[in-house]
């Protein structure tokens, strides 16, 4: 059994591997592949999820895997059993853990201290690493590529966008300029680490906290919601220091050929207006989708 906790936890090999493997998920809906039959996913969720959690109990049962689920009032960490023990009781019973917990991801790594067990993140404070996948396989149908495309991240530097950061970096050729508002980038070190992947591959990561001087011919322009599931911003007055950061038309004054990505759930009229995100150029919806086909990729490639 192998870890999915971080993307930096994967090869460059293995990271295309999940990702072309998603893709061709995507492109054979009817294919009835069983390779997790015998197996036992336990599905645990301790913040709200639409997507990430219906992707990967379908994807699980898709692939011929049982599922037990649990939600944030469920396991005896409640009651002061420690994480280390949980982890140990649980690989005793089921085969891979997806875990949400908007929390730090030591635990999850507490949790895959044991050799039965595959941990899969799907979602920590600090990154979000299937939902990177889930981007990457988008861009991938999209494109046919993701080397050498260009995308424009307007938003939180939150932990979607440190995924995005983390994945794309891994690409030759691909440019990811991130434009931040002030106070609200990237974490520290992130950035560094995404630069440093993107010598080494070819690509460009950069940042900035205006929308000032963007040049245009952008492939993809991507945001996400302004407040993040499971945090509370510290300012009262924090929105008018988003306002700026929206992404409307004249985002496509320069990039008109650009598609609109966005990791949902959307709040019209704030981050997005809603012409873009129910307009033509949208993919988010078909991206929502890939979530799916990205989360039989990654349990196949934790049970491998």
């Amino acid at each position: 059994m192998r870890h999915l906790i971080s993307l930096t936890d994967l090869t460059d090999d293995d990271l295309r591997s999940i990702v072309d493997r998603g893709a061709w998920f995507a492109a054979h809906p009817d294919a009835r592949e069983r390779t997790l039959d015998g197996l036992v996913a336990g599905i645990y969720f301790r913040r709200t999820s639409t997507r990430t959690r219906t992707a990967f109990s379908a994807g699980a049962l898709r692939l011929g895997a049982q599922i037990v689920t649990y939600g944030p009032g469920d396991l005896q960490t409640n009651t002061g059993e420690t994480t280390e023990d949980t982890g140990r009781v649980l690989s005793r019973m089921v085969d891979l853990l997806v875990a949400r917990t908007s929390d730090a991801e030591e635990e999850m790594r507490a949790w895959a201290a044991q050799d039965r067990m595959a941990v899969v993140n799907a979602m920590s404070a600090e990154e979000h690493p299937t939902q990177g996948l889930a981007d990457l396989t988008t861009l991938q149908r999209q494109f046919g590529k993701i080397e050498n495309l260009r995308i424009l991240y307007v938003g939180e530097g939150n932990n979607s966008a440190v995924a995005l950061a983390l994945a794309l970096s891994r690409f030759p050729g691909t440019v990811l300029e991130l434009r931040t508002p002030p106070g609200y980038g990237l974490p520290a070190g992130v950035l560094d680490r995404a630069a440093a992947q993107a010598a080494r591959s070819g690509a460009a990561v950069t940042e900035r906290r205006d929308m000032a001087g963007l040049t245009g011919g952008f492939d993809v322009v991507y945001t996400t919601r302004w407040q993040t599931t499971g945090t509370v911003k510290p300012d009262p007055n924090w929105r008018s220091v988003f306002d700026p950061f929206q992404v409307n038309e004249a985002l496509w004054t320069a990039s008109p050929n650009a598609v609109f990505l966005h990791d949902l759930p959307a709040h019209r009229g704030e981050e997005v207006t809603a012409d873009i995100l129910d307009g033509p150029r949208s993919i988010a919806f078909d991206q929502a989708e890939n979530k799916m086909h990205s989360a039989m990729a990654v349990l196949e490639w934790c049970a491998a």
